[in-house]
């Protein structure tokens, strides 16, 4: 970043439909597996079956029984995701000043869930069913809340909001409270659980989500053949590190954030312009602030939703900003489905392991590919690369776009 203080990465957290930890989660990612099953949503005559849902995860191992019946389970799942972050940077073990170390973890939706159970009480026997921790159980800044006063961090304590694009606005104004000198460690990333009756018909009253049957290849961006994106939920954490702060105490080093571009489509409330020019802008503003050329990244891991105004703008866009040289490209939604608001963090993190790894993940379910979207997307298997620049795209309604870029350390 142009700011004086560099930002590494020290902790990862996951859970997602791949696996309850990093290591299942990059390793389903990276074998092409799919995350996504059979869901019983109990909508009437719902024409949608299937979902990228969190199975056998024992939240008792991490949560309190008295606390798991007070929070939403989208809180739920971010301190699940923070805590196997925390405890893999050691942050907590180490004599750091609780002062200086923050969070900002993000969500899409927040607790619809608890919204609606709480809802359907007060229709049925009255205000005086409504659970006194509906409210603080269910706004979006509690995963921050919980996580700060679990774990005795008293520096900034923030939650971004921003549709499909909070987990990496997140990480990225996370990494710039460590630049601007407002902490010296931040806990970071995004959760989701928006899997519920009422946000599953929205999302198929606004023609959002995939219809079909088959929920191995449901999820298939720039195939020609998509149909929308598969909803999913999950979390990813990671434990963002001034460097020398870092180094002083023996960290283990993931990587460095070295860019990250925001922009406005100001177009449509869902649907991005046709040339992607809000898309290709966050990009160029996190190319800018890495003081990097195009040429210098080596892969991008994708907003690609598998929608099929939403594949073409952003295929447009990266045609945009990197001309010639194209990178390797995936979407892991094809494995993960969209997890919205967690999406960008869990990104974050299978952009950091492909750096580590040297491995270009795959876009699985890529058998007819768009002639609208003629890039290397890196289709049905992984690739070995070295990787030293990754780039994260996430993007999300209201026209809101955000990028970041890693750095091999």
């Amino acid at each position: 970043m142009k700011l004086q203080r560099r930002v590494v990465v020290t902790g990862l957290g996951l859970i997602s439909p791949l696996g309850n930890n990093v290591n299942s989660s990059w390793e389903a990612c990276i074998n092409g597996k799919s995350g996504i099953s059979f869901v019983d949503n109990k909508i009437k005559n719902s024409p949608v079956s299937i979902g990228g849902q969190i199975t056998n995860l024992n939240i008792e191992a991490y949560i309190d029984k008295k606390d798991i019946r007070r929070l939403d389970t989208f809180i739920q799942y971010g301190v699940v995701a923070a805590q196997q972050a925390i405890n893999d940077s050691g942050l907590t073990d180490s004599h750091v000043n609780l002062d200086r170390v923050g969070i900002n973890f993000g969500t899409g939706i927040g607790g619809i869930e608890t919204i609606e159970n709480n809802h359907l009480s007060y229709l049925d026997k009255g205000y005086r069913k409504v659970s006194p921790f509906f409210v603080p159980g269910s706004i979006a800044n509690m995963t921050s809340g919980f996580i700060s006063i679990k774990y005795g961090l008293r520096g900034p304590n923030l939650c971004t909001v921003t549709a499909c694009s909070s987990g990496n606005h997140s990480v990225g104004q996370a990494a710039r409270s460590i630049a601007y000198g407002e902490a010296d460690a931040m806990v970071t990333g995004g959760s989701e659980m928006a899997s519920t009756e009422l946000s599953i018909s929205g999302f198929i009253s606004a023609r959002a989500l995939s219809l079909s049957t088959d929920p191995k290849t449901a999820s298939r961006p720039w195939d020609i053949d998509r149909d929308g994106f598969v909803l999913s939920d999950g979390a990813g954490a990671l434990i963002l590190e001034e460097l020398n702060h870092a180094i002083n105490r023996g960290a283990n080093i993931y990587g460095e954030i070295i860019g990250f571009g925001m922009s406005s489509d100001a177009h449509h409330m869902t649907a991005p312009p046709e040339n992607g020019s809000g898309a290709a802008l966050s990009m160029k503003n996190a190319i800018d602030d890495a003081e990097l050329n195009p040429n210098d990244i080596d892969y991008i891991n994708a907003h690609g939703t598998s929608t099929p105004l939403g594949d073409i703008a952003e295929a447009k866009a990266i045609m945009n900003v990197f001309n010639d040289k194209k990178p390797s490209i995936s979407s892991t939604k094809s494995m993960t489905g969209h997890t919205l608001g967690a999406a960008g963090a869990i990104e974050s993190i299978f952009s950091i392991l492909s750096i580590n790894k040297g491995i270009v993940p795959p876009t699985i379910n890529l058998d007819n590919l768009d002639p609208n979207c003629i890039l290397d997307f890196t289709p049905h298997e992984a690739k070995d690369k070295n990787i030293k620049i990754a780039m994260n795209n996430s993007f999300g309604f209201g026209g809101t776009n955000s990028t970041l870029i890693f750095k091999k350390y």
